[in-house]
């Protein structure tokens, strides 16, 4: 584990995948609808769920590259969520990463339409363009994403939070916000790289443990940052929940035990996949820096 340099897996595995979400876009007409699908989805980000994605193939021992196409259809849904997400019907946002929101620049029905083509684009990039990959394979992750980008998942969540602005809301409902608008999407790129690998059902459901505890502990993170943070650091704007009247974490469990949930929440993540040793390694680093960012 000590021998793992983190900095240099991250950068490659970001290379990596930012050249494949070039190459995943093409001529498509009109222009307009290629510039706003480009626009968004080439912005940049930490690309932290593909990268999961391909950590849990690699941890399979399979080859994360047979996993790039999965992994760039979890970008392109978690791309879509944040168009629509932005747009002045939902959360109504001008900033994102660090330059004005898809729907400012090309209007919002194209930044619609560019939400709806990457959604799916995505399933084309795994139905299509994944190749000698068993077709069994390909199933179980196109149903793990039909779940994860409806109503039991990013849908689901995001209703909820409109529903909930403005009203005073128990952890139960905020915990249901999280794990669904967030963590949905998170669990499901390293249990579909997992899947792209044929992981065994233990492995699997040990991935699902991690999974859904470094997704709400991701999204722990997103509020505190919200609070601590700034625009310019942050790449989108800081004090919004605020502003909506939202309930997050550090408004029902103030800052300081926010940080301890998060922080628990990550060792329950590291102590579900620690037996894999040295296979774990990028999980294990990649849950150490959900806890430890700073946007």
């Amino acid at each position: 584990m000590s021998s793992f340099d983190f900095t240099a897996y991250l950068a490659k595995a970001r290379n990596s995948v930012e050249a494949a979400l070039d190459a995943a876009l093409g001529p498509e007409r009109p222009n307009q609808l290629r510039e706003a699908m480009r626009y968004s989805l080439l912005a940049g980000g930490k690309r932290l769920r593909p990268i999961l994605c391909l950590s849990a193939c690699e941890m399979t021992g399979e080859n994360p590259e047979r996993a790039m196409p999965t992994a760039v259809a979890i970008e392109m849904i978690h791309t879509m969520s944040l168009i629509h997400d932005d747009l002045p019907a939902m959360d109504n946002d001008d900033l994102r990463r660090g330059r004005p929101t898809n729907h400012k620049v090309f209007g919002d029905a194209i930044a619609i339409l560019a939400g709806d083509a990457l959604l799916t684009r995505a399933f084309e990039m795994v139905s299509l363009r994944s190749p000698n990959i068993p077709v069994e394979r390909l199933l179980k992750v196109i149903a793990e994403l039909s779940l994860v980008a409806g109503a039991p998942g990013l849908v689901g969540g995001q209703v909820e939070d409109l529903e909930c602005e403005g009203k005073d809301v128990d952890l139960d409902t905020l915990e249901f916000i999280h794990v669904h608008k967030t963590g949905a999407l998170l669990k499901a790129s390293v249990v579909c790289g997992a899947l792209i690998g044929g992981a065994e059902e233990k492995l699997i459901e040990s991935l699902r443990t991690y999974a859904n505890s470094i997704g709400l502990a991701f999204q722990i993170i997103d509020d505190i940052l919200d609070v601590t943070s700034s625009s310019e650091v942050l790449g989108k704007t800081a004090g919004k929940d605020l502003i909506a009247d939202k309930t997050t974490y550090p408004k029902l469990l103030g800052l300081d035990e926010s940080r301890n949930k998060a922080k628990d929440l990550i060792g329950r993540a590291k102590d579900a996949i620690q037996p894999w040793n040295e296979k774990a390694a990028p999980l294990l680093a990649l849950a150490d820096y959900i806890i430890n960012r700073d946007r």
